[in-house]
C-alpha cells in the first residue's frame, strides 16, 4: 500500500482524486503498478491491469475504493472482475461514490476484499478531493514566505527575496500541483506577479485575483501570459474597467459582498463549480486573515527564512482575522511536516482552530 501511495502522487487527475495501484502475486511478488494520470484516462486499477503481464489470481492494492459506475471510463469493478484478480486491498473508502456497492459487488463475485489499510494516509491523500466532492469548494492551502519574526515584507512592501532559490523553486512546484493560485488585488498592484511555474518544469495554474472594484490594470503581467486569469469582483463595477479587462483576456466572476467585502463563501463555490479542487492562496495578510476568519483554510505551507526585520510596521502573515485573546484561541497546525530547503525551512500542516 505504501508503494501504491507513492504511485498515487503521480499524474494530474484533477478534478478526480490521486489514486495509485499495485498488483502482486499471491505471495507478494510485484507484478505491476499504475496510477490515474488525467481525468478521462484510465483509473489506477485499470492502468495497473494494463501494465501487468498476467492478473489471474493476483492481489490488487489500491489507495481508494474502486469506482462502480460508468463515467468518462467504465467501472473499475468490472475491470477487476474481468482480470480475474483474487484479492483486493483498499486503503480508503470513496467519500461519496457515484454508485455505492463496489466492495459488495466484488465480494459477491468471490473476490476477497480487505479495507482500511493505511487508511489515515490514504484519506489524507484524498483530502482535497473529499472536500470538493462533498462541499463543492476547493481545498485551500495558504502559502507564504516569512522572516523569523513572521514578516512577509518590509514596511515599504519590498519582499524580494525573503527566501532562497530552493524555497522559491518549491513554491513553484506547489503551483504546478494546484488547479488555481489566488492573490488579492493589493498583491497585483504592488508586485505585478506572473503566478507561473517558470522556476520548474510543470504547468502554470489558473490565476485568480480577488478584486472588488476591478483595480487590476489591463496591462498586468499575468494577463499577457498563456492560460486563464479569473478576476473575482463585486457588484456595480465600472463598465469601462470591466470591458478593458475582458478585452485583455480576463474572465470576470461577480460575487456579492458580505460585511462590505467580497463573499469568500460564494467565491469559493464559484471556483469549485469550475473544477478548482486544489487552490493555493498566495495573498497578503488581509487575504490570509479573511480565509482563516471564515474557516476556509485547510492547510498552510509557510517558508521561514533566517532573517529578522524587527519592524512593527512590516506586514505579518495574517491580519484582520478578529480579536484573539489567548494563544489557545488561535489557529494551529496538525500533522506537521518540516523540511529544510537550503537556509530556509518549510513548515506544512493541516489548519485547526483552538488548542
Amino acid at each position: 500500500m505504501r508503494r501504491a501511495l507513492e504511485e498515487a502522487r503521480r499524474g494530474r487527475p484533477s478534478p478526480n482524486p490521486h489514486v495509485g495501484a499495485v498488483i502482486t502475486t499471491a505471495d507478494g511478488e510485484l507484478v505491476s503498478v499504475g496510477h490515474h494520470e488525467r481525468a478521462g484516462q484510465a483509473h489506477a486499477e485499470v492502468d495497473a491491469i494494463r501494465n501487468a503481464p498476467f492478473t489471474e489470481g493476483t492481489t490488487l492494492y489500491v489507495t481508494m475504493e474502486p469506482c462502480n459506475h460508468h463515467g468518462r471510463t467504465p467501472p473499475c469493478t468490472e475491470a477487476i472482475l474481468a482480470a480475474k484478480i483474487a484479492r483486493v486491498v483498499i486503503g480508503a473508502i470513496d467519500p461519496k461514490p457515484h454508485v455505492p456497492g463496489a466492495v459488495e459487488k466484488l465480494r459477491a463475485a468471490g473476490v476477497e476484499v480487505v479495507t482500511d489499510v493505511l487508511a489515515d494516509e490514504c484519506r489524507a491523500l484524498l483530502a482535497d478531493f473529499t472536500k470538493h466532492i462533498t462541499t463543492g469548494r476547493p481545498f485551500v492551502t495558504l502559502k507564504a514566505a516569512v522572516t523569523l519574526d513572521g514578516r512577509m515584507a518590509a514596511r515599504t512592501g519590498d519582499s524580494k527575496w525573503i527566501t532562497g532559490e530552493l524555497a522559491r523553486a518549491e513554491a513553484h512546484r506547489m503551483r504546478d500541483g494546484s488547479d488555481a493560485v489566488l492573490v488579492g488585488v493589493g498583491t497585483v498592484l504592488a508586485d505585478d506577479p506572473r503566478l507561473d511555474v517558470r522556476l520548474v518544469d510543470g504547468r502554470s495554474p489558473t490565476r485568480v485575483v480577488l478584486d472588488r472594484a476591478l483595480r487590476t490594470p489591463p496591462s498586468a503581467a499575468m494577463l499577457a501570459l498563456p492560460g486563464a486569469t479569473w478576476i473575482v469582483h463585486g457588484p456595480d463595477v465600472d463598465a469601462e474597467r470591466s470591458d478593458a479587462l475582458s478585452r485583455a483576456g480576463a474572465t470576470l466572476i461577480e460575487v456579492p459582498l458580505a460585511n462590505d467585502v467580497l463573499s469568500l463563501d460564494v467565491a469559493l463555490g464559484a471556483l469549485g463549480r469550475r473544477d478548482v479542487v486544489r487552490l493555493l492562496v498566495e495573498g497578503g495578510p488581509r487575504v490570509h486573515g479573511a480565509f482563516l476568519a471564515g474557516g476556509h483554510a485547510d492547510r498552510m505551507a509557510v517558508f521561514v527564512a533566517p532573517r529578522v526585520l524587527g519592524d512593527d510596521a512590516a506586514p505579518g502573515f495574517a491580519s484582520g482575522a478578529g480579536v484573539i485573546d489567548t494563544i489557545a484561541a488561535g489557529w494551529r497546525l496538525r500533522r506537521v511536516r518540516v523540511r529544510v530547503l537550503g537556509d530556509d525551512v518549510l513548515v506544512e500542516g493541516d489548519v485547526v482552530r483552538g488548542a
